[in-house]
């Protein structure tokens, strides 16, 4: 597994570290998401949060190069009126992809509930062109917008189990999206399937804009 950053600094560092305090949450998903991958595949992947040491031990398994854009400690960003570039250009400064790159799995974790909608938006638009057509994006939103943050930090443990910790500081600005509004924000996005946890959040399983073949799944913003 080779690895970069957007800190420009050694990679992986710093990290969560695995450890008694962790607790583990099944899922239904990781499995699908890597499921259209073999042992000859190498594979970009995007990881869009706080690098944990369950999930990089879990990716180590895969001929994969991980680019890790830890959005959660750039939080929170400045107004749009205080920015010297675009948002759009703020949020790609933030996150330094490789425009050669084209991503095969997105890693977004729980990024999207502390980023409002402007900046969701200025997001899907800088990664669309570096998705390939088949790209899967795995995250999690909440199921009930008024439910209180949970301050965790999740992992791959294995491809049907969740890792789940305590962070040593909450992450500013949750303020989750709706479900109507998630919609709205990622038209274009195929929902390939949703997953009510059992602590209230949904597991989401994403597709690329046209990637799915036709009635194989909800585009959303169109259900």
């Amino acid at each position: 597994m080779a690895a970069s950053r957007n800190s420009g600094g050694a990679l992986f560092t710093p990290r969560s570290k695995a450890g008694s305090g962790a607790s583990t949450q099944p899922s239904q998903l990781i499995e699908t998401l890597f499921s259209d991958t073999d042992d000859e595949q190498r594979l970009n992947i995007l990881h869009l949060g706080t690098p944990c040491s369950d999930t990089m031990d879990f990716l180590a398994g895969y001929r994969c190069r991980v680019h890790v854009a830890d959005l959660f400690r750039d939080l929170p960003l400045p107004p749009a009126e205080e920015l010297e570039v675009g948002l759009e250009s703020h949020v790609s400064d933030l996150l330094l992809l490789d425009h050669g790159t084209r991503f095969d799995i997105c890693l977004f974790w729980d990024v999207l509930n502390h980023l409002d909608a402007n900046t969701v938006s200025a997001l899907l638009s800088i990664l669309k062109p570096q998705l390939k057509p088949a790209a899967r994006i795995h995250g999690f939103s909440a199921h009930n917008p008024r439910a209180p943050a949970s301050g965790h930090l999740y992992g791959i443990r294995d491809s049907r189990t969740l890792s789940i910790r305590q962070r040593a500081s909450p992450v500013p600005c949750y303020a989750p999206h709706s479900q109507n509004s998630l919609k709205a924000i990622l038209r274009g996005f195929t929902q390939e399937r949703s997953v009510l946890l059992s602590d209230g959040r949904l597991e989401l399983l994403l597709r690329a804009p046209d990637s799915q073949p036709a009635g194989s799944s909800k585009e959303l913003g169109n259900v």
